[in-house]
C-alpha cells in the first residue's frame, strides 16, 4: 500500500512539473511572439524623408515683401542668397519645404513695393554675373528657362475668385547709354513676358509696339509699347505640379506648358524688341492689394541657360 501511494505521489509530482514546464514554455513562446511582433512593428516605421529643391541660386537675387532699413524692398544677392534658409528676415517669405522638395515663395500686400508698381513680390531676378545687374542678354543672344512649380495656396477676392500672381517674367532693361539717351533716371524697361497663375490656369501676356514705324529712340520709351490681349493655355493646372519652359531666339519667343502645349510669338513686335536687354524672373509677384490676401508658390526646379 505504501509503495502504491509512493507511485501515485510520484505520478502527481511528474504531472505537476510537466504542466508547469509546458506553461512556462507557452508563456515564453507568447512573450517571444510579442517581441517579434513589436520588432516588426518598429521596423515598419519609416524615417521621414527630407527632400531639397533642385535649384542653383548662384545667379539669382531675390526681392522680398518686406522693407530694409532704408524703407526699400529687402533684397538678397549672391553669395548670401545661398544661405537664405538661415536668414531670419527671409524665413517668412522664402523658405524650403523639405517634405515637398521645393522653395516656397510667400507674398502678400505690404509697403515693400518696387518702382512703378503697387504690388509686392517674393521673386527671383536673374543675374548673369552674380551681384551685377548691368550684365544682361538680348533676343539675339538667345536664352532658355525651365521651371517645375505649383501653386501652394492662395486667397480669394470678394467675388470668390482666386487671386492671381505672376510666376515667371522676362523683363526688359535699358542700358546706361539708352537710359541717358531718353533722359530716364533708372534702367527700367517694360516686361516683354508675364506668365500668370490665373484662377487655376496659366495665362501669358506680352507687349506689342504701338507704332511699327517708331524710331530707335522712340521704341525705348515705356509708352511706345502696349499690352497684347493675352493667351490662356487649355490645360487647367490648379494646385498640381506643372512645368513651364521659355525659349528665346532672335525675333522669337516660345512658351511651353508641360511639354505639350505651345504658344509661339514670332512677329514684327518680337523683332523690334531686339533693342532691349533682358533678364529672367521667377517666383511670386502677387497681384492683389486686398486686405488679408496672400499666395504661396512652390518651385521644385529652376534652370536657365544662354
Amino acid at each position: 500500500m505504501k509503495n502504491f501511494r509512493k507511485e501515485i505521489l510520484g505520478i502527481l509530482i511528474i504531472t505537476f512539473l510537466t504542466v508547469n514546464i509546458s506553461a512556462c514554455q507557452a508563456q515564453k513562446s507568447v512573450s517571444e511572439s510579442d517581441v517579434k511582433v513589436e520588432t516588426k512593428k518598429k521596423k515598419k516605421k519609416k524615417k521621414k524623408k527630407y527632400k531639397l529643391p533642385n535649384i542653383d541660386l548662384s545667379h539669382w537675387k531675390v526681392t522680398l515683401p518686406v522693407t530694409n532699413e532704408k524703407g526699400k524692398p529687402y533684397e538678397i544677392e549672391p553669395p548670401e542668397i545661398l544661405d537664405f534658409a538661415n536668414n531670419k528676415v527671409a524665413k517668412p517669405y522664402m523658405y524650403i519645404d523639405s517634405t515637398k522638395g521645393a522653395i516656397v515663395f510667400h507674398a502678400m500686400p505690404t509697403n515693400s513695393k518696387t518702382t512703378n508698381t503697387k504690388y509686392t513680390r517674393s521673386e527671383l531676378r536673374e543675374q548673369m554675373e552674380p551681384g551685377n545687374n548691368n550684365k544682361n542678354w538680348t533676343f539675339a543672344d538667345g536664352a532658355y528657362m525651365k521651371g517645375k512649380l505649383a501653386m501652394d495656396a492662395t486667397t480669394k477676392d470678394a467675388d470668390g475668385k482666386y487671386h492671381r500672381t505672376i510666376i515667371m517674367q522676362i523683363h526688359g532693361r535699358l542700358t546706361n547709354e539708352q537710359r541717358d539717351l531718353i533722359g530716364e533716371d533708372d534702367n527700367n524697361a517694360p516686361p516683354i513676358l508675364k506668365i500668370y497663375w490665373d484662377k487655376g490656369k496659366v495665362r501669358v501676356k506680352t507687349k506689342i509696339l504701338k507704332n511699327l514705324n517708331a524710331s530707335y529712340e522712340e521704341m525705348l520709351h515705356d509708352d511706345a509699347w502696349d499690352d497684347d490681349e493675352g493667351f490662356n493655355f487649355k490645360e487647367e493646372v490648379g494646385f498640381r505640379k506643372f512645368t513651364l519652359e521659355v525659349k528665346i531666339s532672335e525675333g522669337k519667343m516660345v512658351v511651353i506648358l508641360n511639354g505639350n502645349e505651345y504658344k509661339v510669338y514670332e512677329n514684327v513686335h518680337m523683332r523690334k524688341w531686339g533693342v532691349f536687354e533682358n533678364y529672367f524672373k521667377a517666383g511670386n509677384y502677387f497681384q492683389s492689394r486686398d486686405k488679408g490676401s496672400f499666395s504661396k508658390v512652390r518651385y521644385y526646379e529652376l534652370e536657365v541657360s544662354h
